[in-house]
């Protein structure tokens, strides 16, 4: 997962590092005169940026000390060593082992200034416009609330805490090669047609890979999933065997596990469709190669990240840590993230920020009236293009399943790394 993140990052040279600024930082409410507002921020590095953070001291005096790991060694690190971090950003299906250990805090969203227009995906698993979504997997609403801010089972209603500060989240789909496939691609079934083998490909991340697995055996017509985010062990291996069938005749180029290889195969051309991120087609097309993050009647897959604190921030750091949730709400950050192609959880304030004309393309799904550029300046797209997918509504609306950790898990990775080494 680290890999994922932080390629994604790379691709608009978001470096995780300490932020800059020094010197003394006085005045500020609930610190000392004198001492330097200072957060230790752990995560996987999907919000991590030179340019968050540069913005974030001009405006506040706070200084970010970044600790980027992969996800697997988050999750340890908040189970093991709550003591090492301050402010924890992870991603919402990560909340059923994190939750238990009784090592985060939930955050009273009676101090989030923003609350109330964070957007209803994840208070009511709904779209602004009060259209229902796809909540199989570890959908956001059904971790969003904890009984008391030290609780460590979820609230089955909305309470005034809050697991995970929603920050970032996005719909993903398969990437394909329109000039090299040359007709309409509709649906996942085509990552599995003969027509596409040896050039098809999928990530090997088993949370996720299995996720696209099973849109596939849906498509295919093979099973419909009760939870495709919850599977049983004979759905874990039914599924298994739909894959391994497929690559041992052949089906598969290659796994790929980050940003980098997943570019690499169809910029090159040795794969034409392939699980893929919206950054990493971006990537390609700015390479002056078509390729299309293809929008499937089946819908997207989909998932999100958050703000929560460890249990042993508090005092004045804790008054820091809000102060810094408050202000990743109120508007640059939010707009930094949806000029990457994600979606920011306040869309008011994110607006605010935001010219029209990238609102328009990034937001409304409408032709793009200037070149869009990403938050370094790099061109991704010159006037007149429509994003993949269309509109937030478009995209959103169609989310299918959201990343997730199953029950069944350990069983699950084990079936994946057979079908791999099959």
């Amino acid at each position: 997962m680290i890999k994922k993140k932080i390629s994604r990052r790379n691709l608009f040279k978001a470096g995780a590092g300490v932020a800059l600024g020094s010197g003394m930082i006085t005045g500020f409410p609930a610190v000392h005169a004198g001492e330097e507002k200072v957060l230790r921020y752990l995560g996987t590095a999907v919000n991590q940026a030179d340019a968050i953070s540069k913005k974030l001291f001009d405006d506040t005096g706070i200084k970010i000390e970044y600790i980027s790991a992969t996800t697997d060694d988050v999750t340890k690190r908040v189970i093991t060593q709550p003591n090492s971090f301050d402010i924890l950003d992870t991603e919402y299906f990560s909340l059923k082992k994190l939750v238990p250990s009784g090592n985060i805090l939930g955050l009273d969203a009676k101090k989030i200034k923003e609350f109330d227009n964070i957007t209803p995906i994840f208070t009511k698993g709904e779209l602004p416009s009060g259209k229902k979504i796809g909540d199989q997997g570890t959908a956001p609403k059904k971790v969003m609330f904890l009984e008391a801010a030290d609780s460590t089972t979820f609230a089955k209603e909305p309470t005034q805490w809050v697991t995970l500060i929603p920050t970032v989240y996005n719909a993903d789909t398969l990437g394909i090669r329109p000039d090299l496939i040359k007709r309409p691609i509709t649906s996942w079934a085509e990552l599995l047609n003969p027509e596409f083998k040896g050039k098809a490909s999928i990530l090997n991340i088993p949370s996720i890979g299995i996720m696209d697995a099973a849109m596939v055996v849906e498509a295919i017509g093979k099973y419909k999933y009760p939870d495709k985010g919850n599977m049983t062990k004979e759905e874990i291996d039914m599924t298994m065997a739909v894959m391994t069938e497929a690559k041992k005749s052949g089906q598969f180029r290659a796994f790929w596990k980050d940003f980098n290889e997943s570019v690499n195969l169809m910029s090159s051309g040795e794969t034409v469709i392939q699980s893929m991120w919206s950054p990493a087609v971006t990537k390609v097309r700015s390479m002056g190669i078509a390729c299309t993050f293809q929008p499937l009647k089946e819908g997207y897959r989909s998932w999100a990240s958050g703000f929560c604190v460890s249990k042993a921030t508090t005092g004045p750091k804790l008054d820091i840590a809000y102060e810094f949730v408050n202000w990743f709400l109120s508007g640059f950050a939010g707009a930094y993230l949806n000029r990457q192609g994600y979606y920011s959880a306040v869309l008011p304030t994110a607006k605010a920020a935001m010219e029209p004309y990238e609102w328009a393309y990034w937001m409304d799904g409408k032709p793009a009236e200037k070149d869009i550029k990403a938050p370094d300046g790099t061109l991704l797209e010159k006037a007149g293009a429509v994003r993949d997918g269309g509109s937030y509504d478009d995209r959103m609306g169609n989310v299918a399943c959201w990343n997730a950790v199953m029950d069944e898990n350990d069983y699950m990775v084990r079936k994946w790394n057979e079908f791999i080494a099959a």
